[in-house]
């Protein structure tokens, strides 16, 4: 999915990408689960259906139990009302709610 959706990224972001050393990167895969979620997140209109792209991305790393989504995707992923969705829907089905920032919140400026 990742690789799909680098082919339209600018080659500035692909480079970005490519720069990070494979020790720091962990692959997942599809799964039912993360799939029957992210049908969740549009079923409770969250999102709409043509979002399921970013659904997925939340179930990942939901179900991986990742520390923190970062996303520039204000829209569908880094937005409050989504945000609160997505995690009641989380919540409800047994996860851990999803921390989910910008770039922008987890840079540093040198102080």
């Amino acid at each position: 999915m990742l690789e799909g959706e680098l082919e339209l990224a600018p080659e500035k972001v692909r480079q970005l990408v490519r720069g990070i050393e494979s020790e720091d990167t962990e692959f997942v895969e599809e799964t039912d689960e993360a799939v029957e979620l992210a049908a969740e997140y549009i079923k409770e209109n969250v999102v709409g259906k043509t979002s399921y792209s970013d659904c997925l991305h939340i179930a990942l790393a939901t179900i991986n139990q990742v520390d923190l989504l970062v996303s520039w995707n204000f829209k569908h992923i880094v937005n409050i009302q989504r945000i609160r969705g997505y995690n009641l829907i989380n919540i409800k089905n047994g996860y851990k709610p999803l921390e989910i920032r910008s770039p922008r919140d987890i840079m540093s400026y040198g102080n």
